[in-house]
């Protein structure tokens, strides 16, 4: 990606930020797809999946049973909010940057400030509760709430969408995800 372009991105998820996003999830209620949200299909679509291409080197984990079926959870709430594979490629990626796929608890002095669960989100930003946030479904569902607050979210690059939502100090590590992300989509969405 160009500097000009990254740095355009980077500015709009700047505004985001700004606009009260990093806060947490926003208080608003609707939770209906709108018009550009396409309908769970039946089978994942292999275009959808990567529509960008993958940016930059990519890297690759092996998965345990636990982290296997943390995707798998990431899955079934992205279906249960109605939201298309990209919205989950775009949580799996995000949660393999943030946690491996490990639903963390309290790490001790190794924690970033109060963060916790598989998207490594604060209590003390909003998004839940402890024990809410360190359950994979609530915690996705509330992932996918932010993403569905940024605007264009589904024409953007995987990482200035995840990044949008969890503004982290490395906004461009969610990139070398997204393939063993659409893989894992892929194989199971219809699961």
């Amino acid at each position: 990606m160009n500097t000009m372009l990254r740095k355009s991105i980077l500015g709009i998820a700047g505004l985001t930020v700004a606009g009260g996003l990093a806060a947490g999830p926003l208080n608003h209620h609707d939770t209906s797809p709108t018009a550009r949200e396409v309908a769970v299909t039946a089978q994942a679509d292999p275009a959808a999946l990567v529509p960008h291409g993958v940016q930059g080197a990519q890297s690759r984990i092996d998965l345990t049973d636990e982290q296997t079926a943390n995707a798998k959870a990431i899955i079934a709430a992205t279906k249960k909010a109605g939201l298309p594979e990209r919205a989950a490629v775009i949580s799996i990626a995000t949660s393999l940057q943030e946690s491996k796929l490990e639903n963390l608890g309290h790490l001790g002095d190794r924690n970033d400030h109060d963060s916790l669960g598989l998207f490594q989100q604060r209590p003390s930003s909003g998004w839940g509760t402890p024990e809410q946030i360190t359950d994979p479904e609530y915690s996705t569902l509330a992932f996918l709430k932010g993403l569905k607050q940024v605007d264009g979210w589904q024409d953007m690059p995987l990482t200035a969408a995840a990044q949008t939502v969890q503004v982290s100090a490395y906004p461009d590590a969610y990139a070398q995800w997204e393939q063993q992300a659409a893989d894992l989509v892929g194989q199971h969405w219809n699961g």
